[in-house]
Parts: structure tokens; C-alpha cells; sequence
């Protein structure tokens, strides 16, 4: 799931770069029909209280983890913007209207400011509690750095010289955080990057046991400076009492969400807890969660203590799970979602334009459509460490002219128009293009590896490989392949299969990769699998070749998009492993230095880290005509049901 706009040549404050953001970041005006217009621009005098929302999770994407510190395995929209945050504010919420900017209005702190040559950031804490009556402090902020610096890890936004890397210092004074770094940084891409990912954690959740009375242990209240690791390569060893406790209440933590660290694949058995664990009950967000099941239902009723500016209207919030597309759009048709989707297969009226939405299904009359576009991308993984292929899945994905034959053989144009009905834009590299903005160059946006079938065949054939259309693709040449003679091109892709328009989708690139030999196999899975699978890994057990979870990445809570949490190499979210030190130099420059975001973003859509796909709307959204303030929608996918209101 990270950020905006573009780089000036010159460090911008942070108030020049929000203010830019506002000017770059083209606000997506026709995220919906006239009639999904109106939905959001009813008035709130004649909103009713009261009601209960049901908004449909995707299919085969229930929740399933609530702690909002988590690895990859967990790190999706689904547990993050539809689950978590509805409970657990971040200390900075982002997203105004369809645009992807920084929110001051509903974030916990004040607009971070930089002095010291950008190497020194304070912030203050607006006045919050927690459900329990605990103020929402300034060592609440630590107590989550803390948490970081032991156990970064096992946090799936971690990029190796990104926070807690470049932490000097964590001090506070009254309300105030003082952050201290070790060198000069980019103010935005470390307000948007990087402050982005600290969610405040209570002193209730400073335990390692049930029944332990708030804050027991060290970390939670231990200064940052206290907390001491020794770090190496592929390890974080905590040194100082302080340290060891982080990682004893992570430990706890972890396992009462349901994943044991000492045991990463065991089955989550915690699921059923969520809503009566004492722990998860205490919330600084706008709801608390009262039922919870396996399935992935979650019933939510407002929080009573919120600070925020806006207090819920309805008296019930539930997220209902469906196991395919077509199951949730009968529930839709029988009026038992509010909130809901229709699939690609059901829409009978294609987009004039990604924008300009067509006319809604004859069967929802009752609805409002509304497209909602994510800022983000779409892609699915090779692993560059498989031993898949009879060990040489891995050393194949390292050849670039392999990962070329592969994208000059989907088609995204082609596949956007006849399945997703002109819903959606190609993704061609690591910038999105939707929101409109400065930062999607030219080189990116207009397909470097447009289809082309004899192309590909010919790269194949030009570098070893004896291309056989009807069979398996098989190298001749050892020295030209890159990989032993004999080796063929014979993969797996798994990917998850939620309705008719994701299986058409991969069949017909299976096809379209067969015109030049690459016999690709697909089996499917459930969203949790897939994204569980496409971990990194290395050794023998590392046999995974391609997985693909059917919606790429949103850049959120890394929201600049300068991709350091998924294509740096060691990234917590590059499952995939693909490490390039070019790449590394071109991301660090944007972080730490002046650089704009295109040299880093030619260079990657040229050299394909991962198979580029159709970035189709996250969904084209149904929303009952008596609801309100749903639309604009957030395009980090953040929901704000507290906005949310029936009229008559």
C-alpha cells in the first residue's frame, strides 16, 4: 500500500510543499455520475440520525488483523483503510476530497515544521483521548518509535535507511515531539513517507499479559533514546532493558492479533477475539468494533470519546464479506448492502472515458454510481530468489530481456477496454497517473514495452532460446540464456480468482505469454493466501515464481511515491526481492536530496521490477440514494463512515 506530487529543485517548507500539492494534485471532479453529485452534496440540516451503513469488503479480502503494526502477510487496504483506521487514528491522515494531500483537519498533530537545515522536525498534539479516558500524548508517538526501532522488521513499510534508520533522536515537552535526524531530508517526502507511518499507541497496549494494568511495562514509556539495539543485516537484537521489553510486548501484541513471530505461518486463531479483547477496545478513532468473525463481518458503533471534529451520525457501521463478485452483486441488487460495487461483468454501460462514468446497471436503480480510482498502482511479483523451474525461476527473472518479452505480451489497452469497460488507466511504471499530476512523465505514461508478440519472440530467440509457440520455450544456448541449457520457460502464477473479469483477465495473458513459448500454469487462492505467499524469502523453501493479489499497490502510508517501501532493495513490501543499485541511488536522491521523481521512474518502467498490469478502479462504487457523504472518495482508499449520514 505511499504519496504525492512533484519535486521542486529546491527543499520546499512544509507549508510550500502542501500548498503545492494543493496546485499540482488535480482533484478527480468526475469521480462519479451527476446523481452520485448530488449524493454528496445533500444537506447535513436534513440528515436523519441514526441507521445502520452495510458496505461490502472485496471479494475474498475480509480483514484479518487488527494490530496496526504488521508485516507484508498483512499489510493491505483491506485491514489498514477498511478495518484498522476506523478505530486507530494515524498521527497524520491524508487524503482531501479526491485528492491525495495531507489532511490537518482530522490528523492527531499539528502541520510538522522543519528548521536545522531539514534535519530537525517538531509537532504537537492536538488535544485527544482514548476510549478509556487516556490522553493521546506526545509519548504515545514514542511509544510506537520505540516499538519501531526494535522490531522495523517486522513492519512492512520499512525501507532500509528510511525511518528508524535516520532517527537521531525522539524527545518531547509537554504536547511536543522533537524529531532529531542524522543527516538532512526532503520535508515532504518525509512528512508524507515517513510521520505518515506512526499510528500512536495507548499506554493500555504497553502489557505483555491480560490483566496488566496500563503502561507496566518499559516500553511504552521508555524515552527513545533508552531503547538500544544492536542491528545487523537481517536481524535487530534489543540490547537495553527498555529495548527488550518492545520486543516482549510486540510478541504479545502480535499474537493476540493472531500472528505469532516466532511462528509467521500458523493459522491466525485470534479472529474471533477482536471484538471482546480488551485491548482492541481501546480506540482514539471515530468507532470501536462490537462483533467481529472469522468470515471477515465487523459491526462497529460510534465511539462515544471521540475528539474529532466530526462525530458520527449513524448508530451502526458494518463491513460484510463476500466470496466472490457475483455473490456481493446479488446482495447488492436485493438492497442488502448500502455501500457496495458493481463488477466489471455487470456493467452494462462502459465509461466514456475513466472519468466520464456511463450510465448504472438497469437492476440498481435504487444506487448511485460513483468510480473510485486508487493513487496507486497496478503489478504483481516475480520473485528474483525462486528455485522454482527446476531451480531457475529466480536466475530467469534477473534477465531483463526476459521481463521484456513478458510485458510486450500484455496487452493493458486492449484488456481496460473489453474487460473492464474503459474503468481504469495502463500502469506503465511506479507513478500513477490518476490523480492527474506533474510527476508521471512522458517516457512513462506512453508504454515503453507497447504489445508486440514478435518482438518478444524475437528478444527470446536473439538471447539463446529456442521459441516454441505450441510447447515450452527452451534455452539452446547457455551462454546467451544466462541459465543452463535445456532450462524452459515453465512457470506458475497464482492469483486470486474473485469473479469472472480477474479469471478472463489471466487467461488471456496466459495466451498471449504461450505466442512465445512461456507456458504459464494458474492456480488460484484467497486474497490473505496470495498476499501471504508473495513474501521474501531465499533458500530452498523459496519456490514461489509470481503471485498476483489482483489490485497492485496503493501509495499509502508511504504517499509520495517514490517507492522505497516496495523497490528498494530489503524493503519490508518488496516481496518479490529485486534489488538494483541504481535504483537505490535514484530513490535515496529523491529522499534525502532535491531530485525529482523522474529519473527513478524512467529508470524503473524501463527496467521492469515487476509485470506491470491494467490499473482498473479499485471499484466503481454503488451507493444507496438515501445515504450521503461517501462521495468524493478517498483515492488512498480510506473510508470515513463518520461523514456518512441518511436522509428520507
Amino acid at each position: 500500500m505511499a504519496s504525492v506530487r512533484t519535486h521542486p529543485r529546491s527543499p520546499l517548507s512544509l507549508s510550500a510543499a502542501v500548498a503545492a500539492i494543493a496546485a499540482i494534485v488535480l482533484c478527480l471532479s468526475a469521480t462519479g455520475t451527476g446523481s452520485a453529485a448530488r449524493n454528496a452534496a445533500a444537506s447535513p440540516s436534513s440528515a436523519q440520525a441514526g441507521g445502520t451503513a452495510y458496505f461490502a469488503e472485496g471479494a475474498q479480502a475480509a480483514p484479518n488483523y487488527i494490530f496496526p503494526f504488521m508485516s507484508l502477510s498483512f499489510f493491505s487496504v483491506t485491514n489498514i483503510s477498511d478495518f484498522q483506521q476506523l478505530m486507530y487514528r494515524p498521527l497524520y491522515w491524508f487524503g482531501q476530497g479526491s485528492q491525495p494531500t495531507l489532511n490537518p483537519s482530522i490528523s492527531l498533530a499539528s502541520t510538522p515544521k522543519y528548521s536545522k537545515g531539514n534535519t530537525v522536525t517538531t509537532f504537537t498534539l492536538k488535544p485527544y483521548k482514548w476510549s478509556n479516558g487516556e490522553t493521546v500524548t506526545a509519548q504515545d508517538v514514542v511509544f510506537w518509535m520505540n516499538m519501531l526501532k526494535v522490531e522495523k522488521l517486522g513492519w512492512a513499510a520499512y525501507a532500509a535507511g528510511g525511518m528508524p534508520d535516520d532517527v537521531k533522536s525522539v524527545t518531547t515537552s509537554g504536547s511536543k515531539v522533537t524529531i532529531t535526524l542524522s543527516g538532512a531530508a526532503n520535508p515532504l517526502w518525509f512528512t508524507y513517507n515517513e510521520l505518515s507511518q506512526i499510528t500512536p499507541f495507548p499506554m493500555a497496549w504497553d502489557v505483555t499479559a491480560s490483566g496488566q494494568k496500563a503502561g507496566s511495562q518499559a516500553c511504552g514509556t521508555a524515552s527513545y533514546q533508552a531503547v538500544t539495539v544492536k542491528t545487523t543485516k537481517t536481524a535487530v537484537k534489543p540490547v537495553s532493558a527498555a529495548a527488550k521489553s518492545c520486543a516482549a510486548v510486540y510478541t504479545y501484541l502480535s499474537k493476540s492479533s493472531g500472528f505469532d513471530p516466532a511462528n509467521p505461518k500458523a493459522p491466525n486463531n485470534s479472529l474471533k477475539t477482536y471484538a471482546t479483547n480488551p485491548l482492541w477496545q481501546v480506540v482514539d478513532g471515530p468507532f470501536h468494533l462490537t462483533s467481529f468473525n472469522s468470515t471477515g463481518y465487523a459491526a462497529y458503533k460510534p465511539n462515544a470519546h471521540y475528539s474529532g471534529p466530526v462525530k458520527a451520525k449513524l448508530a451502526q457501521f458494518v463491513l460484510l464479506p463476500y466470496t466472490s463478485t457475483g455473490a456481493e452483486f446479488n446482495a447488492l441488487v436485493g438492497g442488502k448492502i448500502t455501500v457496495g460495487y458493481v463488477p466489471p461483468e455487470d456493467i452494462t454501460s462502459p465509461a466514456v472515458s475513466p472519468l466520464v462514468p456511463g450510465k448504472n446497471n438497469p437492476r440498481l436503480t435504487n444506487f448511485n454510481l460513483a468510480a473510485w480510482y486508487p493513487w496507486g498502482i497496478n503489478y504483481f511479483p516475480y520473485n528474483f530468489n525462486s528455485t522454482g523451474d527446476g531451480g531457475q525461476a529466480g536466475k530467469i527473472f534477473k534477465q531483463l530481456y526476459f521481463r521484456q518479452a513478458m510485458q510486450l505480451l500484455v496487452d493493458q489497452p486492449l484488456y481496460l477496454k473489453k474487460l473492464d469497460k474503459n474503468y481504469g488507466v495502463p500502469s506503465y511504471g511506479p507513478v500513477p497517473v490518476l490523480p492527474k499530476n506533474s510527476f508521471a512523465t512522458e517516457f512513462e505514461t506512453t508504454n515503453p514495452y507497447a504489445y508486440n508478440p514478435t518482438k518478444a519472440a524475437a528478444l527470446l530467440k536473439s538471447h539463446g532460446w529456442t521459441v516454441d509457440p505450441k510447447g515450452v520455450t527452451s534455452c539452446a544456448t547457455a551462454t546467451k540464456c544466462g541459465v543452463p541449457a535445456g532450462t524452459k520457460l515453465s512457470f506458475t502464477i497464482q492469483y486470486v480468482n474473485n469473479g469472472p473479469t480477474e479469471q478472463q483477465l489471466m487467461e488471456a495473458q496466459q495466451a498471449a505469454w504461450q505466442q512465445a513459448g512461456i507456458k504459464i500454469t494458474l492456480t488460484t487462492a484467497s486474497f490473505d493466501t496470495v498476499i501471504g505467499n508473495a513474501v521474501s524469502c531465499k533458500g530452498k523453501g523459496c519456490t514461489w515464481e509470481m503471485e498476483n493479489w489482483g489490485g497492485g499497490w496503493v501509495y499509502a502510508p508511504d504517499y509520495y511515491p517514490s517507492g522505497e517501501e516496495i523497490f528498494q532493495s530489503g524493503a519490508g513490501s518488496n516481496g518479490g526481492n529485486y534489488s538494483d543499485p541504481t535504483n537505490d541511488k535514484l530513490i535515496h536522491q529523491t529522499a534525502f536530496g532535491t531530485a525529482t521523481l523522474a529519473k527513478y521512474e524512467n529508470y524503473l518502467a524501463a527496467q521492469l521490477p515487476v509485470v506491470w498490469q491494467p490499473n482498473a478502479a479499485f471499484q466503481v462504487t454503488e451507493i444507496q440514494k438515501n445515504l450521503h457523504g461517501v462521495t468524493p472518495q478517498n483515492p488512498l482508499l480510506s473510508i470515513n463512515p463518520e461523514n456518512w449520514f441518511f436522509t428520507k
